[in-house]
């Protein structure tokens, strides 16, 4: 997607049935490849609204995917035998991305050592009503994910040697976390900041700063410009299997 795109439903003319059927089904099909092309998600959660209704726009954006996809058949995720058990999140958000609803969408990946093995882009089911809103909401979400991967190690008798670290690019999300007292702006999300601080309190993981410019999940929340775009892309463990450097397990 280009970087400036932000679809809504009044984009272009209604397909007609025929062509609203083809959709559906290339729908489909990219969602079941998001399994392993991480780096389309965001694409396909924006392109997956508009299934009961297409227009010759979204129609238009699909086809650019599928030239995408048609340019990088060989790249998948990468799963290295020798990486490391220690579970690492990046979290972040854009603040009321959807046109339409003015909803916000959630982004976070999770590596477990080198390897990504869990990722999401999907849009807050309410509405912010500050960026920092958002961004504590995306907090919680990837904190969810943190605890059922952390559980689901130890359940497999993996348990892990230190707490899982979380990065997040909003300073005002990571205060909130940090401060005890509740104040009146935070009020409305008092319950992901109880499940956040508990978190942190029991030493599941541990919050820390990082810069928009590194931050890996901006890549699950926004179409970006090309060099940001492929610039986060090399470090989702994306690997090109007719690529002549590289070598198999």
């Amino acid at each position: 997607m280009t970087h400036t795109s932000r679809l809504s439903p009044d984009q272009g003319s209604p397909l007609d049935v025929d062509a609203t059927s083809q959709y559906r089904r290339l729908i489909g099909c990219l969602i079941y490849l998001t399994n392993t092309r991480p780096d389309i998600a965001f694409a396909v959660h924006s392109l997956s609204q508009f299934i009961s209704a297409p227009t010759t726009h979204h129609q238009q954006v699909v086809s650019r995917l599928l030239c995408y996809l048609k340019g990088t058949l060989g790249e998948g995720l990468y799963f290295s035998h020798t990486s490391s058990l220690h579970l690492c999140g990046f979290s972040d958000s854009d603040w009321t991305t959807c046109p339409t609803t003015r909803k916000s969408v959630t982004g976070y990946s999770i590596y477990l050592g080198d390897s990504l093995i869990s990722w999401k882009s999907k849009k807050q089911p309410t509405i912010s009503r500050s960026s920092s809103e958002a961004e504590y909401k995306a907090l919680a979400t990837t904190t969810c994910e943190l605890q059922w991967l952390s559980y689901l190690l130890h359940d497999l008798h993996l348990p892990l040697s230190q707490p899982a670290t979380l990065y997040c690019d909003n300073k005002s999300a990571l205060q909130i976390a940090s401060n005890q007292v509740f104040h009146e702006r935070t009020k409305h999300i008092e319950i992901d900041c109880h499940l956040v601080r508990e978190k942190l309190n029991s030493s599941l993981l541990k919050l820390l700063s990082i810069t928009s410019a590194m931050q890996v999940a901006d890549i699950f929340t926004k179409p970006l410009a090309s060099a940001q775009f492929y610039t986060l892309k090399s470090k989702l463990g994306l690997t090109n299997i007719y690529s002549p450097a590289w070598r198999g397990c």
